[in-house]
Parts: C-alpha cells; structure tokens; sequence
C-alpha cells in the first residue's frame, strides 16, 4: 500500500505560520464556540449551539444523533459547504499554514473542499453516463497531486469493475466508486454523511470496511455521521448531538472491525 505524499497548502491567505510537521498527531479541525442559525421568515431555526471540538490526524471520529440534532449541519460547516452563524473553524493541513475557514470567501472555500476535503454522501452521486474510472477521474482532473483513478478503485476492491457504469453496479459498489473518488485527490479528512444510510446491514458493513481500511492505511481523518448506534464502535471517539449541542463524549478503548458490527 502506497502512502500518499504530503499535500502542499496552495490556499493563501491567512494568518499562520504551519505549525508542525505532523510528527504527533495534531488537531486538523479546531471548532470553537460554533453556532448556526437558519432564518426562515419570522421563525429562526438553531441547529448549532455553542460546538466546542478538535478533530486529530488520523483519527476516525462517529457523530451520532437523531435526525435534526445538527450532526449533518456541522458536516458542511466543516466541509466548506456551509458557513456558521457565531464560532471560529480553523483548519490545519498536513502540510501548510493553518487557516481560519469562518474568514474565507467563497472562492478560498471551494479551493478547500478541492484541495483538503473528500465527501461521501448517504446517496452515490455517481454520473449515469460515465464508467466507474471516469466518475473517479472527474475528480483527478482537477485536484494537485491525485493517485490514478485505476489505483483508487482498486484500494475500495473494484479493480475489476473499471470500466462498469453505474447501473450495472450494485449499491454498495456504487458507494465504494463514491469513496473511491472521494480519495482520490489524497484529501487530509474524509467527511462521509450517513455513508450506510441507502444500503442493507451487508453491504452496509462492507463500505464501512472499505472506510476503516482507508483510514487505517493512509491515514486520512475521518469524520462518519450516522443515527444507527452499533456503527459507534468502529470508531476512536464517539460524539453524540442533541438539540444542535454535543451532549456526550467517549472513546473506545479498542476499535471493532465493521465485519462484526450488528445491526
């Protein structure tokens, strides 16, 4: 297994100096005093109070939380989809000068989901028309230093299905092109949204696989939100959400492997 090359910050802009070279896991993500608040009419809507949290190298992180407790809306925040309301997210790469994302405009927010951040949503996003290696090759197009589609694909074990549209994939291999895509820009975090939510508990626990392989052996933070309970236990720390709060803390001792995760 190839371990991918640093990633070399190109986004200008901020304020710091890197802080170190990664020599001990540092924090990548640093939230503090986050909130969101969604104005519709004359009701506000809440969906962040008051979010306190580092997100460390290498670390796989599960946020549980019933639906509406905020888990997917601090997804984006982190992810540069969306923008918070109060609070401050500062985010250290591998390799650069650490950066607070809550000052960044919109064009310094796209070159750091295209540059640092890998998404995988609970639906696969896949183009119809294109071959599972031209899905993923969307994404080397345009990112820096990219591993090849092929190499991609056959580290989420479809090395034989390359050249197979998406529908005459099954769900769970549509999910894993999604990952494969996902990490092929050599991204420092992975942020995947209810990534099991469309697929039976099989092929549920088969991506999750894939997710704790990718983790594992490159070594890329990974953050996995998702309302079924037993998914937990694969991860190094577990954060529960309630009512847009981070209402409770734990960390596993040992990680189980997601082939003996029931649900």
């Amino acid at each position: 297994m190839r371990i991918p090359e640093a990633l070399v910050d190109r986004v200008t802009a901020w304020d710091e100096p890197a802080r170190d070279a990664r020599g001990t896991p540092g924090a990548v993500f640093e939230v503090r005093g986050l909130g969101k608040t969604y104005h519709m009419g004359d009701v506000d809507v809440v969906a962040l109070r008051d979010v306190d949290l580092d997100v460390h190298a290498g670390e796989l992180l599960v946020l549980l939380g019933a639906s509406g407790s905020g888990k997917s809306t601090l997804l984006n925040i982190l992810g540069g989809l969306d923008v918070p309301t109060v609070g401050t997210v500062r985010f250290t790469p591998v390799q650069g000068a650490s950066r607070d994302l809550t000052r960044a405009d919109a064009d310094a927010l796209t070159r750091f989901r295209r540059e640092h951040v890998g998404f995988v949503f609970q639906f696969y996003n896949l183009i119809p028309a294109l071959t599972a290696r031209e899905n993923v090759a969307l994404v080397t197009d345009i990112a820096r230093a990219p591993m090849p589609a092929e190499e991609a694909l056959r580290l989420v074990g479809l090395g034989e299905r390359l050249d197979h549209f998406p529908a005459q994939l099954s769900g769970g291999e549509q999910q894993r092109v999604a990952i494969a895509r996902a990490i092929a820009k050599r991204p420092d975090v992975l942020l995947c949204d209810e990534p099991t939510g469309a697929l039976d508990a099989e092929t549920g626990r088969l991506v999750l696989g894939v997710i704790d392989q990718v983790n594992r052996e490159l070594g890329t933070a990974t953050i996995v939100i998702t309302h079924n309970a037993p998914i937990a236990a694969m991860a190094d720390r577990v954060l529960r959400m309630t009512s847009g709060r981070i209402s409770e803390a734990s960390r596993n001792t040992t990680r189980v492997s997601p082939s003996e995760l029931t649900w």
